[in-house]
């Protein structure tokens, strides 16, 4: 029988890369969302696997909800993708974002400590946890140091994780995964903000972009590459944490330069800064060191952050 697997959060961007790459491996792909009968699944149909996907209903931060649907399906592998994944809204939605990220993690571990089938468990943990790492790449033994709500609850989550697996026996793990793109990314994340706005510009419109600080330094891969990761983190001998990242940190500037450019423009004329759009806090330099993924999964990012931007352009361009 071909394995089933169950996505927490496949409507985003990384759940529906994962679930293309699931069923080209021949799994049994379940997606959940709160209300499935009700929610769209854009992505999913952007990339032509909607009808070969189950969907279900599971409120992540309901319990008996998460029990429920793991008992029903008994997947194999789980992947907690889901949660509020939007570092600057995480200022204005402190309390829903720690929930749904820590509460979401300690019920589907709990659930699958108490069902005792074998499940394998993914969670999903962020860059964002290190706080700002300067000139020393952060890995895996690097310590936490969050700067937004969002990155607490990531910390919150990985430490629950390795709790688990500590006391109890699981198979679960963590992917500490670093900034990430695709023409799946909405546009309240700044990437494909600067992607779709340049592209319009360079339709005639005459807008002005407006962007926060420019300078701050981030480690951009191709997301569907970081979805193998995941899976292999899944097949690894024992369950350990791992950092996914390009190991290549550039700053925004260089993003904003390079989307531009694959227009035939010259993004000085049309960004400006907006002290407005600054975060409460932020993190000047995030740079990471994924050694250990090549060395013990055999994973290596192989999109740098100017193929990502063209790809992205080429995209939002013949939308």
């Amino acid at each position: 029988m071909n394995p089933t697997a169950l996505i927490c959060g496949i409507s985003g961007q990384d759940g529906a890369y994962l679930a293309q790459r699931l069923l080209s491996k021949g799994y049994r792909v379940i997606g959940t969302a709160r209300d499935a009968q009700m929610s769209r699944f854009d992505n999913l149909d952007r990339l032509g696997i909607r009808s070969q996907v189950q969907v279900v209903s599971m409120a992540i931060n309901d319990f008996r909800s998460v029990l429920q649907v793991l008992s029903r399906h008994q997947p194999a592998e789980v992947y907690n993708l889901a949660g509020q994944s939007s570092v600057g809204l995480s200022f204005e939605q402190p309390v829903e974002t720690l929930e749904s990220i820590s509460i979401g993690t300690l019920n589907l571990l709990e659930s699958i400590r108490f069902l005792n089938q074998g499940i394998r468990l993914y969670n999903a943990s962020s860059g964002e946890c290190f706080g700002d790492t300067g000139d020393t790449p952060a890995n895996e033994e690097t310590p936490f140091r969050p700067r937004s709500p969002y990155a607490v609850a990531k910390a919150a989550a990985f430490w629950q994780v390795a709790n688990y697996r500590e006391a109890y026996g699981l198979f679960a793990c963590s992917g500490i995964l670093f900034n990430h793109e695709s023409p799946l990314r909405p546009e309240r994340f700044v990437t494909q903000k600067v992607v779709r706005a340049a592209c319009r510009i360079a339709g005639g419109g005459g807008e002005r972009l407006r962007l926060g600080n420019l300078d701050i330094q981030r480690d951009w891969g191709w997301a569907p590459e970081y979805v193998e990761a995941m899976w292999r983190m899944l097949q690894h001998d024992a369950p350990r944490d791992f950092v996914i990242a390009t190991g290549e940190t550039r700053a925004l500037r260089d993003f904003v330069a390079e989307s531009f450019a694959a227009l035939g423009l010259d993004w000085t004329d049309h960004v400006e800064t907006d002290p407005t759009l600054m975060r409460p806090t932020d993190i000047r330099i995030s740079r990471a060191d994924p050694s250990l993924a090549l060395a013990q999964l055999g994973w290596q990012a192989e999109t740098r952050m100017a193929e990502v931007v063209r790809r992205m352009v080429e995209a939002a361009a013949a939308a």
